[in-house]
């Protein structure tokens, strides 16, 4: 006796976490190319993130955003769910997942549908707490940057990891393999260029032209900061005297007009330090305070040189736009980032390895090809050594080659000494030696408080 199959009636839910417009941007961009399949309904949820909310312009409330509401049934938002739990903090408790989730598919009218997620920053809340919230829907994420080169930065329960089918990014650095979330079998995958820049273009049409746009004379130079001090890698006196550089190194290249954009919520003092330090070197430096994506204003304003630390921005100005970059103290940063398993280690060595410095134009040449992988499978390695174990053979190589003297300043002698990698203090191997050694060590930590 033959059977029919029973087909599933349960309808399809596709829920796309952003916290970011440049997220968003790129879902709009993966969704137009068909990098998801269809759905019955497609949810985006916003989250603000930001140390206080309600000081922060939330993503659907920004410039442009309308422009990319219409690929999404609804908008839903995070904060306004789970108030007044910061987004950030907040982890409910194993037990209580289940209970919650019946909650959501409540509150949001999900009923018995398939979830399906998208998300980014797996490894960090809200989008951990999103994924453990629907413990049967697969996985997609999708990188917001540099980052998605570097290692994932935490181990991950299997239980979540494993459901991660694919890591889609922005091909920012062609050729070169992420290691984000690799350690599960995650497919990476590229959102086309064209598809991005597309919908650049559909947000640099919406709300008021930038303010050096209307200026007439040769392309500007743009500034990029990041407020580098709220993430605690520099002070703010520190990050000051940083943007201070970028106009300096600017105008020493020849650049008379200035367009600065500043972090959001980047204190005003440093913007007006800026301007007057331009005037005194014969330039004019305008302000952009817009909360629009730098690429909004690569097409407004068609810079000439685009200037940073280690934006991301920085590689879809070369690779997108074509744009002349250049940066400003990667090499101190990279000493100060703090632990050496800091996320931010990967996009700074980016950054420094690949970008021209703006105070010395004629400095080393950049990485490519094998060199470049096998640096950051370094750097990944070293950072991750229990996450990606897989990396070892590449760091050895890397490490006694002929670039290691060149990308010394990426390691410290600490940490290749404890993995036993070249470059690191040679290890006493009699027990006796070793415990003295360690005790020596300890010592030293406690003199040096």
């Amino acid at each position: 006796m033959s059977t029919t199959p029973v087909r599933s009636t349960a309808k399809t839910t596709q829920i796309f976490y952003a916290s970011t417009l440049y997220g968003a941007a790129t879902l709009a961009a993966a969704l137009d190319s068909g990098c998801f399949g269809p759905a019955d309904r497609r949810v985006l949820l916003v989250s603000t993130n930001a140390a206080v909310p309600e000081t922060t312009t939330p993503l659907d409330r920004m410039p442009g955003f309308e422009r990319l509401r219409g690929r999404f049934d609804e908008v839903l938002d995070w904060n306004a769910t789970i108030e007044p739990l910061h987004p950030g903090g907040w982890r409910p408790r194993p037990d209580d997942l289940p209970m919650l989730q019946r909650h959501l598919r409540l509150l949001w009218g999900l009923g018995t549908d398939r979830i399906e997620l998208a998300v980014e920053s797996l490894q960090v809340a809200p989008a951990l707490t999103i994924a453990q919230l629907f413990p049967d829907a697969s996985v997609t994420v999708y990188a917001d940057g540099l980052m998605s080169y570097g290692p994932t930065r935490n181990k991950i329960d299997p239980l979540v990891g494993e459901r991660v089918r694919r890591l889609l990014h922005l091909d920012l650095l062609p050729g070169l393999a992420p290691l984000l979330l690799a350690e599960f079998g995650a497919v990476a995958e590229t959102v086309p260029t064209e598809a991005f820049t597309k919908v650049v273009e559909e947000l640099a049409g919406a709300g008021e032209p930038a303010a050096a746009e209307t200026s007439s004379g040769p392309a500007p130079a743009l500034l990029l900061g990041q407020y580098l001090a709220a993430l605690s890698l520099l002070t703010a006196e520190e990050e000051g005297e940083l943007h201070l550089r970028m106009v300096r190194g600017a105008v020493a290249r020849g650049h008379r007009r200035l367009v600065f954009k500043p972090h959001p919520t980047a204190p005003d003092a440093w913007s007006r330090a800026l301007v007057r330090e331009a005037e005194s070197l014969g330039a004019e430096l305008t302000v952009e305070d817009r909360p629009v994506l730098a690429e909004v204003l690569y097409r407004e304003l068609r810079p000439a040189l685009v200037v940073g630390c280690f934006s991301t921005a920085l590689f879809t100005a070369s690779a997108f736009y074509g744009i002349e970059t250049a940066k400003v103290g990667t090499r101190p940063l990279l000493a100060r980032l703090t632990p050496y398993q800091n996320s931010n280690r990967v996009p700074v060595a980016l950054v420094d390895a690949l970008v021209p410095d703006l105070e010395e134009p004629g400095g080393r040449s950049p990485l490519a090809g094998a060199a470049l992988q096998d640096l950051v499978a370094a750097v990944g390695f070293v950072m991750q050594p229990r996450i990606r174990p897989d990396l070892r053979d590449a760091a050895v190589r890397h490490l006694s080659g002929p670039l290691a003297a060149d990308t010394r300043h990426h390691f410290t002698r600490r940490r290749l000494t404890s993995l036993g990698l070249p470059g690191g203090l040679p290890v006493p191997r009699h027990p006796g030696l070793r415990r003295l050694a360690r005790r020596a060590l300890k010592l030293k930590r406690r003199a040096l408080g």
